[in-house]
């Protein structure tokens, strides 16, 4: 569930990107859906997001596919979600799965490293992007993979509590050309292929209190 189906649904919801062009058209999308009341958006680095949102705490924070890869450092990030939670709210993390994210771009051979490494980014030229926008004049882009036990550490070390970790044979984007789309617009390993994780999901909590 995206930020404004969470606002249609009823919810106050705040999201955070560290792109203007992102929050100017999350914003326009929010007006004309009639949902600015109910939904905000803050353009912010993520390790600058309890300052950029006035160290607001939230019921649920929702990482969203494609995110923890441009970030360098994971336990940063966990540092993060425990600040933006209050007690006994929860995360809800689903994302790329960092094995996939192994292969080369033909999904054939494993060209990259599984864990994390914040001096030795996926360096990648391209003048396109995963939108349909324009060309890209700056083309090249940084990308760090985090392996499942370094997500998980980020998290349980600063005092969240895991309820669920779940790999899934699926993703919601074209990442390897042999991808196959099923009826319901999952992408799937087709037959004759060893399947792989795709993707991933964690939930966590913040606990209530601290015995």
């Amino acid at each position: 569930m995206d930020t404004l189906s969470w606002a249609r649904a009823g919810a106050n919801v705040t999201g955070l990107d560290f792109s203007t062009a992102a929050i100017d058209e999350a914003n326009s999308l929010a007006e004309r859906a009639g949902l600015s009341e109910h939904a905000s958006f803050v353009c912010a680095n993520v390790y600058d997001a309890s300052e950029a949102l006035q160290r607001k705490r939230f019921d649920v924070v929702y990482v969203s596919l494609g995110s923890l890869c441009w970030l360098p450092d994971v336990a940063a990030w966990g540092e993060v979600v425990a600040d933006l939670l209050a007690p006994g709210s929860r995360l809800y993390l689903h994302d790329v799965h960092p094995f996939s994210s192994c292969f080369d771009g033909d999904g054939e051979r494993v060209v990259y490293s599984y864990y994390e490494d914040p001096d030795e980014p996926q360096i990648f030229d391209s003048t396109s992007t995963y939108t349909d926008g324009e060309e890209l004049s700056a083309i090249r882009t940084y990308e760090w993979n985090h392996s499942i036990g370094e997500m998980v550490a980020a998290l349980l070390g600063h005092g969240l509590v895991l309820d669920s970790l779940t790999e899934h044979d699926w993703t919601l984007f074209h990442q390897f050309p042999w991808l196959e789309e099923t009826e319901s617009g999952l992408l799937v390993v087709p037959e004759g292929r060893p399947r792989i994780p795709l993707s991933f999901t964690i939930l966590a909590h913040k606990p209530s209190s601290v015995l």
